[in-house]
């Protein structure tokens, strides 16, 4: 494989692990919500959430929301599956599911041979775990990856596959699940051998995640990995395998910050002797997200705003506004940050080292703010509803960091000349098409700035940007292009281009698949 087609194939796999991060938070929030409004601090101040009818509607609300992270390794196998395949999404998830359910099933086989299964009560203290019913090796998320790269493989190598005329009618997509079950059988009978090795390294590399320093190595990591869309493999690591550490609750243990984290937040409460826990596993999430989203972005975007050439202020508000918004609102950075992180890398560095001092800041003043998302509604759930989270100091923190922002990007910009959104002699900053929802337009322009339908290879989307794959870069009018609303495009390798839309980007991906195929 070239290496073009590795960083190709690791960019995928990034963009991938959104669709189960992107069900996590939503239901996460709901957890928070009916987490929070029944707990005891809760009840004291609002009586009437100590109704039975009331306590009983909410308990059942997160109930069935908690079922979402019981099953977080599947989530994950259905969608690593569902984005790496190429040919035929839908046998890819329907193979990783059984993929995946036989890897369990695997590993239980395998711990009743070797006559190494714990009793149910001591299970998490052997690193075993209970997934469908099943009593199984925990191997976490990395479990559901696995099945799910293996699922695509398969999928695109023998969705097509002949079989003899006595074997016909396993031909072609049947093939799919029944090879992926094959292998997963030999690698749910091969992992136990090697698990504890892999565990050994991730738990090395906790040593680095858990440090003083490890709230700058995370968050200032994430900000220099977006550009490369590499951010959510990034976050795995710490979230949901050993290199986040792992912890003991009431006698279980939870391996990585989020299962550890759900377990305090949603079930344990503020009343738990537990959440003395809380900051050391908020250090790494949305504590740190927030100081971006509420803070750093509005400043960045008021220093963009005051060096701009005066005919093009008004243009440059509104879409200002707009980015910055998206943040506080949807928590997606990417359209205000790609405003300057390929004309000033050395700026866009510096905005990183910021993110990174702030985030130690939260940690050393004990901030408990969970959880996935920095929005403003997440700061309000997770930061105000809840006791004992030290919202205050990320107010404090956020708002001092903002100021230096504020001052450190007004002036590299007007000492280093750099050309941010309003301080081009021509301006294109007109979004009409996409603020009035003319996708099928959109559409037109970018097929024919990127050479028309013959030079589009491939057309995919991540939260924010369209990810083409091209036959010929060369023939691309990137002045057409600009025209298009986007508020930036750039060339990862040789002949991929990402376009930046923002939050509406997979419906421009839908127009743009119609128009290719029209």
């Amino acid at each position: 494989m070239t290496k073009r087609k590795i960083s190709d194939s690791i960019q995928r796999f990034g963009r991938t692990l959104l669709l189960p991060i992107g069900v996590l938070a939503p239901v996460g929030m709901i957890l928070g919500i009916s987490g929070a409004l029944v707990q005891t601090y809760m009840i004291e101040r609002f009586p009437f959430l100590g109704y039975e009818a009331v306590n009983t509607l909410l308990t059942s609300i997160r109930t069935i929301a908690s079922v979402v992270f019981d099953n977080i390794p599947l989530l994950f196998a259905m969608g690593v599956a569902y984005g790496m395949s190429k040919k035929d999404k839908g046998i890819s998830v329907f193979a990783a599911t059984t993929g995946y359910l036989t890897l369990i099933i695997a590993m239980h086989v395998w711990l009743i041979i070797t006559g190494k299964m714990a009793d149910p009560e001591v299970m998490t203290q052997y690193g075993q775990i209970e997934v469908l019913g099943i009593q199984t090796m925990n191997i976490n998320a990395a479990g559901g990856i696995i099945t799910g790269l293996l699922a695509a493989w398969a999928t695109d190598k023998f969705y097509n596959l002949e079989l003899p005329t006595a074997f016909a009618f396993f031909s072609g997509k049947k093939s799919v699940p029944i090879i992926t079950i094959g292998f997963m059988t030999v690698i749910g009978l091969i992992i136990p051998f090697i698990w504890s090795l892999f565990v050994g390294l991730l738990t090395n590399l906790s040593s680095v995640y858990l440090s003083v320093v490890g709230p700058f190595f995370t968050a200032a990591g994430e900000r220099l990995f977006i550009p490369f869309g590499l951010h959510h493999v990034w976050n795995v690591l710490f979230r949901f395998t050993e290199a986040g550490g792992s912890y003991v609750i009431d006698g279980e243990t939870y391996v990585g910050v989020v299962p550890a984290m759900t377990e305090i937040l949603f079930n344990q409460g503020p009343n738990s002797e537990y959440w003395s826990m809380m900051p050391k596993l908020t250090r790494f999430m949305a504590q740190q997200q927030m100081l971006v989203t509420l803070f750093i972005f509005p400043a960045i975007a008021f220093a963009m705003y005051k060096t701009a050439y005066k005919e093009n202020k008004a243009y440059v508000k509104s879409m200002l506004i707009t980015m910055v918004l998206t943040a506080v609102l949807g928590n997606v950075t990417e359209p205000l940050e790609f405003t300057f992180v390929f004309i000033a890398p050395l700026l866009y560095v510096v905005y990183a080292f910021i993110v990174g001092i702030g985030a130690v800041l939260l940690s050393f003043a004990g901030v408990a703010i969970g959880y996935i998302r920095g929005t403003i509604f997440d700061f309000t759930i997770f930061g105000l509803l809840y006791e004992q989270t030290n919202w205050i100091f990320l107010v404090l923190i956020g708002t001092g960091l903002a100021i230096v922002t504020y001052f450190v990007f007004r002036w590299a910009i007007i000492r280093f000349d750099i050309k941010t959104p309003g301080r081009e002699e021509q301006q294109n900053l007109d979004n009409t098409l996409l603020k009035e929802k003319r996708y099928d337009e959109i559409a037109k322009i970018v097929v024919k700035a990127l050479g028309g339908k013959g030079n589009i290879l491939n057309v995919d989307n991540c939260i924010t940007r369209l990810r083409i794959d091209l036959k010929d870069v060369r023939v691309i009018d990137k002045d057409v292009l600009t025209t298009s609303g986007c508020t930036g495009f750039f060339f990862p390798t040789a002949k991929h281009i990402h376009v930046v839309y923002g939050p509406q980007v997979e419906f421009v991906k839908n127009a743009v698949d119609d128009e290719i195929r029209n």
